[in-house]
């Protein structure tokens, strides 16, 4: 059984945002599982919208669907730093 390509999206999607946010804020290892939880439900909040401009972006320009896409999880990435760092002020 194929998985649906949009759920194949959202986990390379979702993979990609948290190895760079892993990757961007070094911190990260210093936050608390509460932290992470909120900045991950952050990260899901904003995924669909993400996703929506990517597919948009993807079909309008299909040649720049990589760079859409690297854009996209570094939107999500963005968005968990964000939290993370005002958790710790």
């Amino acid at each position: 059984m194929h998985a649906n390509p949009i759920d194949t999206l959202g986990n390379k999607l979702g993979d990609a945002a948290l190895t760079l946010l892993v990757r961007l804020y070094p911190d990260v290892r210093n936050a608390t599982s509460a932290q992470l939880d909120a900045a991950c439900a952050a990260m899901r909040a904003q995924a669909k919208p993400v996703v929506d401009e990517l597919l948009d972006d993807a079909r309008d320009a299909p040649a720049v669907a990589h760079l859409a896409f690297q854009t996209a999880a570094l939107t999500l990435a963005h968005k968990g730093i964000r939290v993370l760092q005002a958790a710790r002020k």
